[in-house]
């Protein structure tokens, strides 16, 4: 409010020289004189219409000054916040990329795991397949063994009977030698 004050006494004493300035005509001598009154008025008049226009520029720039710095706090509330949002989200995207590394990591190892795994069950599976051809021989070979060793045991067993029928047939061939005998020395006892 100072300022435009200022500038309106500045106006009207620019106004004032102005008058008393003007050049003079030697032919008037109206013109010699200052200015009317009614001159004064008018730029009085003018003067404070002026000074009016001013103050009111002045207030409703101060009102959109007031008005932007509010607009400003608010954009500066909203960018804190943004930024405070971004932070977040930055942290949380820092979070998330750690938690996709540690589940990279543990797929990794899973997979590795698997792989191990699936060789071990496939090794296994090996060996069972070549221990049960194994079987499968033994069986065979037993079972040809077994069959051998049965068709051996029953020639055994026949040719035991035989013996033993063939020891029972010497034994009564003995026994019939011996009662000869015994009947050849009862006879020479008998002649003696």
């Amino acid at each position: 409010m100072k300022i435009i004050s200022g500038l309106c006494l500045l106006f009207l004493a620019g106004g004032l020289r102005a008058v008393h300035a003007a050049p003079f005509s030697r032919t008037s001598k109206v013109e010699n004189k200052a200015a009317p009154q009614e001159d004064v008025n008018v730029l009085m008049f003018g003067v404070i219409q002026f000074s009016e226009s001013l103050n009111y520029v002045y207030e409703t720039t101060e009102a959109k000054i007031v008005k932007i710095r509010q607009t400003l706090r608010s954009h500066e509330g909203t960018l804190e916040k943004l930024e405070r949002q971004t932070e977040q989200a930055a942290e949380v995207e820092k979070q998330i990329k750690a938690a996709i590394e540690l589940l990279q990591a543990q797929m990794a190892k899973q997979q590795a795991q698997t792989k191990l795994t699936k060789d071990w069950l496939a090794s296994v599976e090996q060996e069972e397949v070549e221990l049960k051809t194994k079987v499968k021989k033994l069986e065979m070979y037993l079972n040809t063994n077994i069959k051998e060793l049965q068709r051996r045991a029953e020639e055994q067993s026949n040719t035991l009977k035989g013996l033993q029928h063939l020891t029972q047939f010497q034994k009564q061939n003995i026994e019939t030698q011996n009662e000869q005998l015994s009947k050849l020395q009862r006879m020479t006892e008998a002649m003696t």
